[in-house]
């Protein structure tokens, strides 16, 4: 459904070191950088992140979270503790088991060091 999905930041160094480190534990190659953007290019899409094109400041969603599929509650975990140590604040509960309709879950919520809303999902069986 998706091709990309691109987000804001004031600092794209401190960006690419958080993305790169917390997109490596899901396998994915750090960014390519095209000047003021970066791209992580995957086989089921493109996440990038970008210093605003009209020059103001990125600012986060509110209400808005972007979510990576993992494999195991381990590489949940993985992810997690990747993005805490560059950067990232934990959110939410702690990682672990949710409920609901969507069957059975396992989130871990962090923000980066834009603000923005990131979830680690693995779903249960």
């Amino acid at each position: 459904m998706f091709s990309h999905i691109m987000i804001g930041t004031n600092d794209l160094e401190k960006a690419k070191t958080f993305y790169d480190k917390v997109l490596g534990t899901l396998g994915v190659a750090p960014a390519f950088v095209d000047g003021h953007r970066i791209f992580y290019r995957t086989p089921t899409g493109v996440f990038s992140v970008s210093k605003p094109i009209d020059g103001q400041p990125a600012t986060v969603g509110n209400g808005g979270t972007i979510g990576f599929a993992c494999s195991s509650t381990e590489q949940a975990d993985a992810w997690h503790a990747a993005g805490v140590a560059n950067g990232g604040t934990s959110c939410e509960d702690p990682p672990g088991v949710r409920q609901g309709g969507m069957g059975k879950l396992y989130l871990a919520y962090l923000r980066d060091p834009d603000g923005n809303k990131l979830c680690a999902l693995h779903r249960m069986s």
